[in-house]
């Protein structure tokens, strides 16, 4: 397997679960009125990132075969 995939993977597992964490925040801090938005952001643009660049990493590395 080659190493771009795998660090692909990676990527787009951790801008997953940035994604989830950041969803969780918002519902956890509308519910008590207060708003983190500096977090919420934080996360929730690192999150999308890393999983826009692991999804463009595995889509444009080619297989060895």
């Amino acid at each position: 397997m080659n190493i771009k995939r795998i660090f692909g993977a990676l990527l787009t597992a951790l801008g997953i679960v940035g994604l989830i964490y950041t969803a969780i925040l918002f519902v956890n801090n509308s519910s008590n009125g207060e708003r983190n938005v500096k977090a919420l952001i934080t996360y929730g643009i690192l999150g999308l990132l890393f999983f826009i660049a692991g999804i463009n990493l595995v889509r444009t590395t080619k297989d060895e075969s």
